[in-house]
């Protein structure tokens, strides 16, 4: 039987960024970042942005990887604001397992047709 999607709760405390599964609290996966203050997560619908000590991580949404890591050099280890020029909208699928899936329909659809 298909496991049911699930959704995901990020948040960001201590020096991790953690996900919790939205109907049970249970946490899914928790991933550390170097620092050890207030990390800012920002979700725009499609990137998972996490700062923490004046350095900004974009982690995969699904299972907390680094998908990459940017130091700030010269920026001090301050505390960072994050924002996106991505536009939320009313129709964007939150669920990450649904969205994933279309992509993958999408992915053979295209593959098949070529």
């Amino acid at each position: 039987m298909p496991r049911e999607p699930q959704t995901l709760i990020f948040l960001g405390i201590k020096n991790s960024v953690v996900a919790l599964n939205d109907r049970t609290g249970d946490e899914v996966w928790r991933t550390e970042l170097r620092g050890a203050d207030y990390v800012a997560v920002l979700w725009d619908g499609e990137a998972l942005l996490a700062s923490n000590s004046g350095e900004v991580w974009r982690l995969d949404a699904q299972t907390g990887a680094v998908s990459w890591h940017n130091e700030l050099k010269g920026l001090g280890r301050g505390l960072v604001s994050l924002a996106s020029t991505r536009r939320p909208t009313l129709t964007a699928d939150p669920d990450l397992a649904s969205a994933k899936r279309r992509r993958d329909q999408q992915q053979a659809a295209a593959a098949a047709a070529t």
